[in-house]
């Protein structure tokens, strides 16, 4: 697999929101994979591609990352270190809980290439995609959509930057479509969005949110301490798949009401 995208355009009439999913590819090119220390990489968003795949459905365009954030990490900052820390560099040294990643660390040459070959198109293609609905419509809706594990054990966290990348009607239509279909949400607890949603959100015309969802919302609890990928043909996934696609509907019927 050489591209770092998948476009996924609406399969009806076109809405001004584009999904992003930055982390929920899995792909690991073999000569990567090589230097790696561990055959069972952590903390990437299973299965998102799928739980969302309703959304052109309703005429939202998605965006998926093709590879695994260990190959380069979509959502961090294009500045130095590019190679370092798990919650801040391109390229991370060890997981998210301080476990070394590799053998011996990358070149610099490898981590530039890597950032040439998968970073750079991808935030290409993003950047385009929010221009071309800027000239469409006049504005532009990004979720950036994630999940997660740990620090917090809310259901749902929506970031904006404590206000900064999108106004409180953006995520209060978000808030209420989630707790209308029984869910528990909070804004900006840890998760207050990170460099897409900070970057894109500061851009005018663009209101952008962080949405992470917790793990067992749509996976089987007693898979999540394994060191294997978890399933997604389980009924947790069936049923926050079903209940996600209501939510959704709302928050698209709530937004074209302008």
């Amino acid at each position: 697999m050489t591209t770092p995208f998948l476009l996924h355009l609406p399969t009806i009439q076109a809405i001004p929101i584009i999904a992003n999913l930055p982390h929920s590819g899995l792909f690991v090119p073999q000569a990567i994979a090589t230097q790696l220390n561990l055959s069972h990489l952590p903390n990437q968003d299973w299965h998102l591609d799928k739980l969302y795949d309703f959304l052109p459905g309703l005429g939202i365009t998605v965006l998926q990352a093709t590879h695994s954030r260990y190959v380069v990490d979509l959502n961090r900052s294009p500045e130095a270190p590019l190679f370092g820390n798990f919650w801040r560099s391109i390229v991370a040294e060890n997981t998210a809980f301080n476990v070394s990643l590799y053998q011996s660390p990358p070149s610099h040459s490898e981590i530039q290439q890597r950032v040439e070959q998968y970073y750079h198109p991808y935030h290409h293609q993003l950047q385009c995609l929010l221009n071309q609905s800027i000239d469409q419509f006049g504005k532009v809706y990004l979720l950036d959509l994630h999940s997660f594990f740990g620090l917090i054990e809310d259901e749902i966290c929506l970031g904006n930057g404590n206000g900064k990348t999108c106004g409180d009607r953006f995520i209060t239509i978000i808030e209420d479509a989630f707790c209308s279909n029984g869910y528990q949400v909070v804004r900006n607890k840890v998760f207050s969005g990170g460099y897409i949603t900070q970057h894109y959100g500061d851009l005018p015309q663009v209101e952008a949110l962080q949405v992470e969802v917790r793990y067992p919302v749509y996976l089987n609890t007693k898979q999540l301490d394994n060191a294997f990928v978890p399933d997604w043909n389980v009924p947790e996934f069936d049923r926050a798949k079903h209940q996600f696609e209501a939510v959704f509907r709302l928050i698209v019927d709530a937004l074209l009401q302008e």
